[in-house]
């Protein structure tokens, strides 16, 4: 005979910290994809939840599924400094990794606007980032220049990668847009 699962004892301080995830989920920025798979909480109530906290509803549509956004120049800067945040307090702190994403994107958007440049990685890309790694479609690599970790395609060649900031393409950092990323 095989063990019965345990049942699922509903709790109201478990329900409570769900919602306390769910609504720091939504005030950085997190669509209902994330939402549902972050918390346990039913669709109805993220949707209620939702639309107290922003006061609209959420936005409709799929979740891009594309790496092709984490490998393009000025996106690919964000994405890595986000990842080797991530990385970071992934190793060194013992907490759920729908905190250390938190906290890393927390952090991640305080340096950019330290940086005084646009935050371009939106929190659910940044999720959306980390579940590419955990699916090895999209990796971290070290540049052979500067040493620095950068988002790469899984099969990148380490010993002659050179990241966007060593070797940036032709046109990168030519923008006079507000808060894009200049090369001096």
């Amino acid at each position: 005979m095989t063990a019965a699962a345990a049942p699922v004892v509903k709790s109201v301080l478990n329900e409570s910290r769900q919602i306390e995830r769910a609504a720091a989920l939504i005030r950085m920025g997190a669509r209902m994809q994330v939402l549902e798979s972050e918390t346990s909480l039913s669709y109805e109530r993220l949707i209620r939840l939702y639309k107290e906290i922003a006061g609209k509803s959420p936005s409709k549509g799929q979740l891009p599924f594309s790496t092709d956004w984490f490998l393009t120049w000025q996106e690919n800067v964000h994405s890595s400094l986000f990842l080797n945040i991530y990385e970071y307090l992934s190793k060194g702190a013992s907490l759920d990794p729908v905190d250390v994403l938190t906290k890393a994107y927390r952090l991640y958007t305080e340096q950019v606007e330290a940086a005084e440049i646009e935050a371009l990685l939106s929190f659910t890309r940044a999720w959306r980032l980390v579940k590419f790694v955990d699916a090895q479609m999209l990796a971290l690599t070290r540049c052979s220049l500067c040493g620095g970790g950068f988002v790469t395609e899984p099969y990148e060649n380490a010993r002659h990668f050179q990241c966007g900031l060593c070797n940036p393409p032709a046109r990168a950092g030519k923008s006079k847009a507000a808060g894009a990323l200049m090369l001096h």
